[in-house]
This record gives structure tokens, sequence and C-alpha cells, in this order.
């Protein structure tokens, strides 16, 4: 529908549906875990960009962590790089490990960055390393290897787990009106690069600023229950409880542990969302319905949740 033929009043419902989340929200942080589709699709691209820019205009502060695996692999493949993977996750040697900087860092994260500008935001983009925000160790996986009965630790490579997060960086830009866009590489004592799931820093970094709201861009509708519907308005207890019986499994347990230990960790609530549905984070936020799995420490509450 064109901007011409637009009820009116359909425009001034959606804005007075909005009031009591914007006050509600104004002067919190919100950390946006962006990657997958939402990454990838153009018209998807455009709007994330769109809705981080109004979230800033009305007195919300976004914090974007993204990933970009599919853009590694695709330079990595061009360069003749093979990628192996362990549990999911890239091994990564040094070699590795430029490549991921040079797409994360470098490609990855200025176009964000651009793009968010384009829509007259002011966005800024960091690494891990900028000012050793993000802390890291390395990352031991343990496997089972081929003809061996015993668990062993795999060295993966530059594969690492958040140790630290310092946000005093993060919260100059963001009371300068900025907003950070962060890519997930951590560094070590030593100086040394980790790659570091993307969801597992908006997580950290979201706990570390005490942030409201955790929102993770995912390709799926949201938690499905075994009819296929979305859950939403889950206590701690009751993800705990899916988690025991067996319901939620597979690739969507690291999400939802994820999401689950920063609210057991003080953020208010966490959100796994649909990255494929145009402006969904402003759907989960600023309406009565939402457009994914909320978790809290509370039973949901319209406009507290």
């Amino acid at each position: 529908m064109s901007h011409a033929n637009r009820d009116p009043h359909q425009v001034v419902e959606v804005l007075s549906e909005a009031l009591p989340y914007i006050q509600q929200f104004s002067g919190k942080t919100v950390v946006v875990k962006y990657g997958g589709n939402a990454m990838t699709e153009e018209a998807l691209i455009n709007s994330f960009a769109r809705d981080m820019v109004l979230m800033k205009e009305v007195g919300i502060n976004p914090v974007v962590v993204h990933g970009g695996g599919p853009q590694i692999g695709a330079l990595l493949a061009k360069l003749n790089i093979e990628s192996r993977f362990v549990d999911g996750m890239r091994v990564t040697d040094a070699e590795t490990m430029d490549v991921v900087e040079m797409v994360l860092g470098g490609l990855v994260n200025k176009g964000i960055v651009n793009l968010i500008n384009q829509c007259g935001g002011k966005a800024i983009g960091l690494t891990g390393k900028d000012n050793s925000q993000i802390r890291a160790r390395q990352l031991k996986v343990s496997g089972h290897m081929p003809g061996m009965n015993a668990s062993e630790i795999i060295d993966i490579g530059h594969v690492g787990e958040v140790e630290h997060v310092s946000t005093d960086l993060i919260e100059l830009l963001t009371r300068n009106d900025f907003i950070p866009v962060i890519a997930p590489i951590g560094v070590d004592a030593e100086g040394r690069s980790y790659n570091i799931n993307a969801d597992l820093v908006a997580g950290k970094v979201a706990e570390a600023l005490g942030a409201e709201k955790l929102m993770l861009l995912t390709n799926v509708a949201g938690l499905l229950n075994a009819e296929g519907e979305v859950m939403t308005g889950l206590t701690t207890e009751a993800v705990d409880a899916l988690i025991e019986d067996g319901t939620i499994y597979g690739g969507m347990l690291p999400k939802i542990s994820c999401a689950l230990d920063a609210v057991k960790q003080g953020v208010r609530s966490a959100h796994i969302i649909d990255g494929r549905v145009p402006h969904a984070t402003l759907l989960e936020i600023f309406t009565n319905a939402g457009v994914g799995t909320l978790i809290s420490n509370a039973e949901a509450d319209p406009v507290t949740a």
C-alpha cells in the first residue's frame, strides 16, 4: 500500500497503540542480534536499518551485534580455503581467522553501519578488539574422534567464548546518540583474536549493559510447540522445563539457552523473533501481538513484558 492511499485513521491508531511502549522503553537499551535472512534479503536489510533509526529517534538505545557466517564461507571458498565444522562451529586456524576478521570487522560491519547512516542514523562500527571491550578465551570443544570410545578435547583454533564485556565505550556512544554496531570478534590477554558466536556475544553484551531487551533475529517464527504454534510469554522456569522434556532441542537449543542465560543474569526480557518478517524488531517492541517468543522472569504482561 502506498503512502498516498493509506488510511490516515489506521496510521493514527498504530501510533496510539505504540505510545505506551515508547513511554515505557524510552531511555532503555535493546540489544539486537542481526543475522540470517534479515541480513541477506534486500527488503529486509533496508527495513532493519530503518527500524534501528526509528528506535533511536523515539529514545530507545539499540545496540546491534551481527553475524556473517554465509559471507565468511563465500570469501573462504573464493580463496580456496576449506571450511570445516565441529558441532556447527567453524574450525578457525590463523589463516581462516584473518578472513573472519576481514569479513566481520570490515565488509559486513561497515555495510550495516552505512545502511543505518543512509537511513538518517548515526552508526559506529566496532569489533570486540576496540578498547578490548570483548575479552575472550579459547573455546574448548569435546567430541568423539573416529575409532575412539572416549570424548577428546578438539582444538578448533581461534574460536572463543566471552570472558568479560567492558561497556564504557558502548555507553559513551549511546549517550552521544550513536548506534553501536558490534562484530563478534574477541581478544585475549595476549592479543590473540577469536571468532565468537554472535548470539553468545549479544547475550553477554545485553547482560553487561543491563539491557531491557535482548532480541535474537532468527530464521524461524519463534519457539514452536508440537502443533507448530509459536509459544510466547514464557518464564525462565517454563523454558527450563521445555529443555528438560525435550520440547526444545537441536539447532534451537543454543539460541534459547543464550536467551535464557541473559534473562537469568538480569536482562528484563529476551525475544526470539522471525527475521524474515519486515520490521520484526518494531513489531515485537511496539505492538501487543509481537512476532516471536518472549522469555522473562515473570508471566507476560501486555505492556510491561
